[in-house]
């Protein structure tokens, strides 16, 4: 019998093979979330025109200023870290398969919103965007787990914990921290790195989500876990 052909037989019983491909080591990975101009940036896509938004001034202006102040910085931090360590810095954003949207979710043609391939609204904040060869999944849903291979992404880059940041606190980001638990990853949200558009949501789904669907951590705490 050839070996090539033998490739391809099953192992005896009682022989031991060695499976190329399995995980050995488990990791952990940022997931990055919707922090792009479509939502993350005055005067273009969801805060184009505030008045036409249905949000009120003083809670656009709290969201905005929360994003630059804090979202930002911290996930930049974060994302040096992982790079540091070599761990997966993997980005999410809201950008349809094609230029109409129309292979888009009820939910996101309901709500109007719509980031076509290539435009400026599909683009990450420059501060935190993508470096070489980082993963990126595009969705077109609230949740990403639903609407995308990213738990078949994450099995085969062997990644067992997720440290989720983003926005909102209160949508894509409960949507994603409730699925990853469900689905037996363990899940950090990083509190000081995440946003809703206004405070009270945020810390509402902070309350909710701390200690049934995942830790609650500032950018500080995790980086003084992640270097014990």
């Amino acid at each position: 019998m050839s070996d090539e052909f033998q490739r391809y037989q099953p192992a005896p019983v009682g022989i031991e093979i060695q499976q190329e491909g399995l995980c050995e080591n488990w990791k952990s990975a940022l997931l990055c979330v919707d922090i792009q101009y479509l939502n993350c940036a005055d005067t273009f896509g969801v805060f184009e025109n505030h008045r036409r938004s249905g949000v009120s001034e003083s809670a656009i202006q709290y969201y905005l200023q929360r994003v630059d102040q804090a979202v930002v910085p911290n996930v930049k931090a974060l994302q040096q870290y992982f790079r540091e360590c070599q761990q997966e810095v993997i980005h999410i954003r809201i950008q349809s398969l094609t230029e109409d949207g129309r292979d888009r979710s009820a939910e996101h043609k309901r709500l109007g919103l719509h980031a076509a391939p290539g435009s400026k609204l599909a683009e990450f904040l420059p501060e935190v965007a993508p470096i070489d060869n980082e993963v990126i999944i595009n969705k077109t849903a609230s949740g990403v787990f639903v609407s995308t291979n990213l738990e078949y992404l994450l099995r085969n880059l062997c990644i067992s914990q997720v440290y989720v940041v983003g926005v909102y606190t209160n949508e894509c980001i409960s949507s994603a921290v409730r699925s990853a638990s469900d689905l037996g990853f363990k899940v950090c949200v990083v509190s000081d790195a995440t946003a809703a558009i206004t405070h009270a949501l945020h810390e509402a789904t902070l309350l909710t989500t701390k200690d049934r669907y995942a830790t609650v951590r500032t950018t500080s705490e995790v980086l003084t876990e992640l270097k014990q």
